[in-house]
């Protein structure tokens, strides 16, 4: 494929999007957006419901009066028709009220407010050390093994990255605390205090994705390398580096921008055992006290934060592929 024909694509591609099929895109994305998000809150207000027993007795303990728990119930509820007490949820989800907790009698949505930050920056910075780890070794792998070259660094780079990306976030950082925290006490094992308090968590979360994500990037690279256009661009002797950035990467990235979507959503997901390791204050240790005090209110925000941030990370990678690949959007319609 020649510079100018792959240049014509991209031209009918952007007139596509501006023939109205992108807002059309939007319009289905924002639709299953919303179906999704009913659907997870449905499921959350289900939860507190479908527990076996008395919420709010297994929170309060056995030794609470029948009238403090009936008290308790009434405040938070508990007492209405199902049917009111779910449109009561459905309004207080809309406008940000999350009922109360239980144990502390604080607004959940004030819990949740005090601990996201954290877990966010957690989420994100791990996310951006994975890809910057990821994309050049994937990169450079792919380069150097090219067609059978370096068998040795394949099957070197081959088993690293599957032991990595097989380990749990959980036992990686139970290991980096054993190791950088214990024995050679290095780096604060516990809290959230200072820029070094950062770097095991974020590694914990980030090694094992950036594994997975390498390989990704070396097979993508690997195909990208004997197409055409990369093989004319090659007859037209241009620098190799230049080949690799204008032509290989941006090709390269679209497979892989997909999967980091979905490696941002399980690295949400993954805070939740990695904070509870390193006792980290936010959304992670939170649900999992929670669930220890069967504190439910507590725990159905907290899962609700976490569906809606995997469903807002979907939804954007989504854009973001369409914008790169026009031609996305034009397939689905």
């Amino acid at each position: 494929m020649s510079t100018s024909t792959e240049a014509t694509r991209l031209a009918e591609d952007v007139t596509r999007l501006g023939d109205g099929r992108w807002p059309r895109f939007i319009l289905r994305r924002s639709g299953r957006l919303l179906v999704s998000l009913w659907v997870l809150v449905t499921a959350s207000f289900l939860m507190i419901h479908l527990v076996p027993g008395d919420p709010v007795r297994s929170a309060l303990g056995p030794t609470a009066s029948a009238a403090v728990v009936d008290a308790r119930r009434e405040s938070l509820g508990l007492n209405d028709p199902l049917w009111e007490q779910y449109l009561h949820y459905l309004q207080g989800v809309v406008t940000g009220d999350l009922g109360v907790s239980i144990g502390s009698q604080l607004p959940v949505a004030q819990t949740i407010a005090q601990r996201l930050p954290a877990t966010a920056v957690l989420a994100v910075l791990a996310f951006i050390v994975a890809v910057v780890i990821s994309i050049p070794i994937g990169v450079a792998v792919a380069i150097a093994t090219r067609r059978g070259r370096a068998r040795g660094l394949e099957l070197g780079f081959s088993s690293t990255s599957v032991l990595l990306g097989s380990i749990p976030e959980f036992l990686l950082g139970v290991t980096l605390v054993a190791v950088f925290g214990v024995q050679l006490g290095w780096l604060p094992v516990a809290g959230r205090e200072g820029a070094s308090s950062y770097i095991l968590p974020v590694l914990a979360l980030a090694l094992g994705p950036a594994a997975v994500l390498a390989r990704i990037v070396r097979l993508e690279v690997l195909a990208v390398l004997e197409t055409d256009f990369v093989r004319t661009a090659q007859s037209k002797r241009l620098r190799e580096w230049k080949i690799n950035v204008r032509h290989v990467l941006p090709n390269a990235l679209t497979a892989t921008l997909t999967l980091g979507g979905l490696i941002l959503s399980s690295l949400v997901a993954g805070t939740v055992l990695v904070e509870t390791v390193f006792a980290w204050p936010g959304l992670g240790s939170t649900i999992v006290g929670s669930i220890q005090t069967k504190d439910y209110p507590l725990v159905q925000g907290t899962v609700l934060v976490y569906g809606i941030g995997v469903l807002l990370v979907n939804t954007i990678v989504d854009a973001a592929l369409a914008l790169l690949n026009p031609q996305s959007t034009v397939a689905e319609g």
